[in-house]
């Protein structure tokens, strides 16, 4: 009985272990990312997506695919900068069996606070980018203010939305 419990734990160790391991190489994979966008690096940015990479931006419009995304960024990154997400925090969560991974950052960007999420997939050892989500992050005592300039726009575009859905 004791040598199972001996076993049982040195197996959680294990797994805490490989988790850590995964936490830090995702993490890595995320200050790279964004370091490639500020650096204007086209190609080592979406090295670490996946083929079918999303990014939403935070325009409602903004539903990239990973073929249509690197069409719309390709002039940004032409022009010497894509644009320069620094994390100042970051929650990083593993599946139990290790393919997936799901994170949530808050960025210091030109747009100040903003708020990054997403899903990573480890694919042939290594980690990538499936899906990421910008959104800028609005104190809650200026939700009034921001619904009331974006209110004609978001009728109009939930208007013609509706209609194709």
């Amino acid at each position: 009985m004791k040598s199972n419990a001996i076993v049982w734990a040195c197996f959680l160790m294990a797994l805490q272990s490989f988790a850590q391991n995964d936490i830090a190489a995702i993490s890595s994979v995320l200050d790279a990312w964004h370091k490639a966008a500020a650096e204007a690096d086209f190609e080592a940015y979406f090295s670490k997506m996946t083929d079918d990479g999303v990014f939403l931006g935070t325009d409602a419009t903004e539903n990239w695919q990973n073929k249509e995304f690197r069409k719309f960024s390709k002039p940004y990154f032409d022009r010497g900068r894509a644009w320069a997400f620094t994390p100042v925090e970051r929650n990083i969560y593993v599946s139990d069996n290790g393919k997936f991974a799901w994170f949530d950052e808050l960025l210091d960007t030109q747009m100040k606070l903003c708020r990054g999420s997403g899903v990573l997939k480890k694919i042939d050892g290594k980690w990538k980018i499936a899906h990421y989500v910008l959104s800028i992050a609005i104190p809650n005592e200026n939700v009034s203010e921001v619904i009331e300039l974006k209110a004609a726009s978001d009728s109009l575009l939930t208007k013609k939305l509706k209609e194709r859905f």
